[in-house]
């Protein structure tokens, strides 16, 4: 099956009793039992439901897992997958990771022991010199949020099986459609769900993938016990968005490559970040593992000022937060997605403050380019 087939044909297809197309949206807490524990295979709603359950099926699927699962948002999944580990266990994280993965690792989970090292896993030397007797995972996002550093995932998942540890990929920006960190050796793949595979700006959802029985029964166990879950008018939701995903991330990358081109031979844009460029530190590598370069890019105007005016100036990009969606939308990292990381640290990665994130919609490339031009005089 190929991979659009795949979006819209895969998992739980529509509905045999009734013959919707669509899988039906339980709005449902509980299910009636024939006898004690004798039940169809649903019980109470935290546990599983039938709408979720098509969408951990769908997801499963199209990120090549052994199984799948919802969350009630990005950060809800994350914390789950961090749930894996006990106190005193160390993690290695990429350094310019995003701000609410940043935050919960740093201001919650160390509460309860869990040890972080961040540090730049697009050099895999990093990686083997920062691995210590209690290191349990190396936790990845490729492209990186907001500087869109690329991570060779079948080097980083290579060291990673040599010294027992599991490969976790944040896989957002890149999406199933062009990326799939399982089949380079990651051993659970996440999601912002709220993102690209939602795609609208209208759900709030998390997902994770993993690769064997084993993690699939642990995951499970953390989803119930913590009751994270996402409800099922977002799974139904989420569903609807991820059937449109390969005709959006092919029309998100033609607007972006366009807008790159603009943004390079601008005298007002310092430095361009986008993994499809050659010029990309790691361009070749990110060639490689993935089947496309995304709709996200970053560029630097010299500034916090300059980067302010460009913010007030723009039309068709909206000042928000999020990523992902039909609409083309702006922010200044420095000062949304990553102001939880401290002034300091952000300079030292590079994040500055004139510093912008674009996330480049659906709209006429045309209108975007002109939008841009106008806010860079």
């Amino acid at each position: 099956m190929k991979r659009k087939t795949q979006l819209i044909h895969g998992g739980i297809v529509g509905d045999e009793q009734t013959g919707a197309v669509s899988v039906p949206i339980y709005q449902v807490s509980t299910y009636k039992q024939e006898g004690a524990g004798k039940h169809t295979g649903y019980e109470y709603s935290r546990t599983g439901n039938p709408t979720r359950h098509a969408l951990e099926e769908l997801i499963k699927e199209i990120e090549g897992g052994y199984a799948g699962f919802a969350f009630g948002s990005g950060m809800a999944a994350t914390t789950a997958v961090f749930m894996l580990f006990n106190s005193g266990d160390h993690v290695l994280i990429t350094d310019d990771v995003y701000g609410g993965t940043y935050r919960v690792i740093t201001k919650v989970l160390s509460r309860i022991g869990i040890e972080a090292t961040f540090i730049d896993t697009s050099d895999i030397e990093n990686i083997k010199k920062e691995i210590r007797p209690n290191t349990k995972a190396i936790y990845i996002e490729t492209p990186t949020n907001p500087l869109l550093k690329i991570t060779d995932l079948q080097q980083a998942s290579s060291v990673a099986k040599q010294h027992h540890l599991l490969t976790i990929v944040d896989n957002t920006f890149s999406t199933p459609y062009w990326q799939n960190p399982i089949e380079k050796g990651a051993d659970i793949v996440l999601h912002s769900a709220t993102k690209y595979l939602g795609g609208h700006s209208d759900v709030v959802a998390g997902l994770a993938v993993v690769n064997s029985p084993k993690l699939a029964e642990d995951l499970h166990f953390i989803q119930n016990a913590t009751g994270g879950i996402l409800g099922p008018q977002d799974s139904w939701l989420l569903m609807r968005g991820i059937k449109t995903l390969g005709i959006r991330m092919e029309e998100h990358e033609f607007n972006t490559g366009k807008i790159v081109e603009f943004l390079l031979a601008h005298p007002a844009v310092t430095k361009v970040y986008y993994p499809g460029l050659k010029t990309h530190p790691n361009h070749l590598i990110a060639k490689k593992q993935a089947r496309g370069f995304g709709g996200m890019v970053s560029f630097d105007v010299g500034s916090e000022e300059k980067a302010e005016q460009v913010l007030s100036k723009v039309k068709y990009f909206t000042l928000a937060e999020s990523l992902g969606a039909i609409e083309s939308l702006i922010s200044i990292p420095s000062k949304m997605t990553h102001a939880s990381i401290p002034s300091d640290r952000r300079k030292e990665l590079g994040i500055t403050d004139g510093l912008i994130r674009i996330s480049v919609g659906l709209e006429d490339v045309e209108d975007l380019i002109e939008d841009l031009e106008e806010a860079l005089k």
